[in-house]
């Protein structure tokens, strides 16, 4: 597994633990580097920090795109995968955008129920086609 990967799937785990004890994703971050010997990887900061920077616009573009699942009623892992996703998509420093959604879906597929790729490719191929304003 590449480093950009395991600092994706860091990243998620600090949405998706913020997301689960209503917390900032810094706090959480920033925590899991004061408890931790090892050094987050820089990447996973990167992404992190798009992600609450953007927060409202990825929310409403998740709106937008994923008429039958609200983002409250998304499951919170598909929800974390599909922030991060969006995210690097739009906003990623460097990344193709079918780079961005292939490792959202691989993510999907590790993480979460085998309905999560279909729909987080889904979702992130409507943001690709017509990501808005």
């Amino acid at each position: 597994m590449g480093a950009r990967t395991k600092a994706r799937k860091r990243a998620v785990d600090v949405l998706f633990e913020a997301d689960q004890r209503g917390l900032s994703p810094l706090a959480v971050m920033d925590a899991e580097g004061r408890r931790s010997d090892r050094t987050m990887n820089p990447y996973t900061r990167v992404l992190v920090e798009g992600v609450v920077e953007r927060m409202s616009d990825i929310d409403a573009l998740l709106a937008t795109h994923s008429v039958e699942w609200p983002v409250d009623r998304m499951p919170a892992v598909d929800r974390a995968i599909l922030r991060l996703g969006t995210y690097e998509l739009l906003w990623g420093p460097e990344v193709p955008p079918a780079v961005a959604i292939d490792e959202a879906v691989e993510l999907a597929k590790e993480l979460s129920t085998d309905d999560s790729p279909g729909f987080v490719n889904g979702v992130l191929g409507k943001i690709a086609a017509n990501p808005g304003p």
